[in-house]
């Protein structure tokens, strides 16, 4: 039985991966796709999501826009990571599928209430925004969700943004206390675990000799957004965060990762952001997260060029 999910994007070269391999993907079932300020603003990242959608043949799916803001401050994003358009590095035609008129967080807060109890996982891929939003708007919902997987956050790897900070994270650090602070499963893939899957240039290779236009699209992202990362930390290839979240779903035992607490500091000028998880267990506080920490990076990059070929 596939497991219905929302996927909450602002893409973002590695958000169009974790989208692709969702939609390629049977054991997943997209309601829809809400799209959040972050890695671009608003009205790039909901144009960027339907591009997506229709690149994968899926032209059919609901695509919401959300909040174009943090809950409490002004904006940030990362043009110098991901080009202006969020996607750059291959071109794709303007989208022609509509953006839906409803908000994206009444979508999910109309999808959870007619829903069954835990029953729908909400996947972040970028600021939690949207989330922390419906949340504070309809704490009734906490009981439908079954689970959120979300990339963000860093604990052994410490921060992109800022020393301290993961970037989805510090861009919304009031919404990402609220879901963190919800009670609800959450399993957290932090950049301790995405900065073991580089891409290779052997991996980008491959992708074009599949004869499909959505890995060579990949192959087109991925070796742009590279040049950020392998200059930044000196790598041989950049992390794929995003596509985490949706491999977890379909291949959790490619992940290993610890039950334990982790609160988000939103008060400090200088760690703002800061994911502080207990990993070594030292306080008495209570785990509200599989945090995760290690990644099988073969079987990872296998099943996105397997499923994403697909297309």
């Amino acid at each position: 039985m596939s497991r219905n999910i929302i996927i909450d994007t602002d893409p973002g070269q590695d958000d169009a991966v974790a989208i692709l391999l969702a939609l390629a993907s049977p054991e997943l079932n997209v309601l829809g796709l809400t799209c959040v300020a972050g890695n671009v603003p608003l009205a790039r990242t909901s144009h960027n999501a339907r591009q997506v959608c229709e690149l994968a043949g899926r032209a059919d799916l609901p695509v919401y826009a959300g909040c174009d803001r943090p809950m409490g401050r002004g904006l940030v994003t990362a043009e110098h990571v991901h080009g202006d358009s969020g996607l750059d590095g291959a071109v794709l035609p303007e989208p022609q599928m509509p953006l839906q008129s409803q908000h994206a967080v009444d979508f999910i807060v109309e999808t959870l209430r007619q829903a069954p109890a835990k029953s729908i996982t909400l996947c972040s891929l970028g600021p939690l925004t949207n989330i922390g939003t419906a949340l504070q708007q309809a704490p009734d919902i906490a009981e439908r969700i079954a689970q959120i997987v979300l990339m963000g956050g860093a604990y052994f790897e410490v921060g992109n943004i800022t020393p301290a900070a993961e970037f989805n994270i510090f861009v919304d650090p009031e919404a990402a206390e609220i879901v963190f602070k919800s009670g609800i499963d959450l399993v957290v893939a932090p950049l301790d675990v995405t900065h073991k899957a580089l891409t290779r240039k052997a991996w980008i290779a491959d992708l074009r000799t599949q004869n499909s236009r959505a890995c060579d699209t990949v192959a087109g992202w991925t070796d742009f957004f590279e040049r950020f990362d392998t200059e930044k930390y000196g790598s041989e290839g950049a992390p794929l965060h995003d596509p985490c979240v949706i491999a977890y779903l379909i291949a959790p035992h490619l992940f290993t990762g610890r039950h334990i607490n982790v609160e988000i500091e939103t008060q400090s000028e200088l760690t703002r952001g800061m994911t502080v998880a207990d990993w070594w267990r030292v306080t008495d506080r209570p785990a509200n997260a599989l945090f995760l920490c290690d990644i099988n990076a073969v079987g990872f990059f296998n099943l996105i060029t397997q499923r994403v070929a697909r297309l």
